[in-house]
Parts: C-alpha cells; structure tokens; sequence
C-alpha cells in the first residue's frame, strides 16, 4: 500500500482475509533524489495496526551508490520508529529499487555492481537497526544480485501474468498482480503470496 492508493479502509481489507500488509515508507524522487516520507504511511500503519493486520514496509530506492543507500535506510529506519513509538510494529523492511519511465532518472540502468553495492548497504543498515531485511524486484533485478546476497535475504518477486512463478531463485513473496481487487481498496492493488518467513 502507498499513497497511489489513497486513503484505505482497514477494516474492510482485514474483513477480506488480509493476512498481511507492506506499507510503502517513502522514496527518494527519480530526478532530484529527494527523500520523502509517501503521504499515506502513518495513515497507512494506524489504520492496518487497529484492524490487527501484521505489517512489513519497503523503501522505493533510486540510490546510485552506497552512500544515498544508506542514507535511504536511515530516512526509513527514522519513520519506521515514529510509528513503533505510535504502537505499529513490522516484520520485514524491503528495498525496492526499480528503473523508472521518466526522463532524467538518475538510477536507471545501474551496472549490477553498484544495484548489488546499494542493496547491500540498505540490508546492512536496517539490520544494525534491528530490523529484518528483504530484497524486492523482477526476475532481472533480483538477477543483478550475486549469488550469495540471494541466500542472504528473502526475497520478494514481482512477476505478473503466470501461473507460477519461473524465477529460479528461492523467494519468500511473490506478488503475481499489480490488478489486484480489495475490499476497502478503491484502485487496483498489487497482490502477493507469502511462502516462508524466518
């Protein structure tokens, strides 16, 4: 959930069977690499805590290089203990770095080094914090990750329009639509399946 989806009722998701919720924290703009706090998190986190769905976050990445990774994980590690000192609690906190449709994206197209470089920065600094880490992205993302981060992390894949997932990696989400329909969700939402936790 972020602010592309507005305001949500929680009730009505909780009343659907929602066993779980990500909540988006924030992102660092595309162009200007300003970080922001996305507009509906605290709203988000109240409202999923009082309906009694557990919560985990992600932070939507355009760092291009360790420095901003970690500067991202702190902007995040410092909302995230706003809304615990609120009563919210969270399971796993994701890195989300994804190329964007825009012009002038700053992080589009990063060698695989340095998208490996800036998750592991993340990861690292959420889990000093003593938050558990998680990675999110497509096959081709996840890809850009060496082998040994892959088994570091759970992984959250996002693929769309297949049965199964084909990714050959072990993953502990897969979120199969972003067309999702849910009560007391006024637009689509994106969907997942949660096969492990740790």
């Amino acid at each position: 959930m972020s602010e592309h989806q507005r305001a949500v009722d929680w009730e009505a998701v909780a009343g659907a069977g929602a066993q779980f919720a990500f909540v988006r924290i924030g992102n660092r703009g595309a162009t200007e690499g300003k970080l922001d706090v996305d507009e509906f998190f605290f709203q988000n986190v109240d409202g999923a805590t009082r309906a009694g769905v557990p919560l985990s976050a992600y932070f939507f990445s355009q760092s291009v290089n360790e420095d901003e990774a970690r500067e991202e994980a702190a902007f995040a590690i410092e909302q995230l203990r706003v809304a615990m000192e609120q009563g919210a609690s969270f399971q796993f906190v994701a890195y989300d770095h994804e190329p964007v449709d825009i012009e002038g994206a700053r992080a589009n197209d990063l060698p695989a080094e340095r998208f490996a470089a800036n998750a592991r920065a993340f990861c690292d600094a959420v889990a000093e914090a003593g938050f558990e880490p998680m990675v999110y992205g497509n096959q081709s993302d996840l890809g850009r990750l060496t082998v040994e981060e892959r088994r570091a992390w759970p992984l959250w894949l996002a693929e769309y329009g297949v049965e199964a997932p084909t990714a050959p990696y072990a993953f502990a989400l897969w979120q199969y639509t972003n067309k999702g329909t849910v009560p007391g969700i006024d637009t689509d939402a994106d969907l997942n399946i949660w096969f492990e936790t740790r």
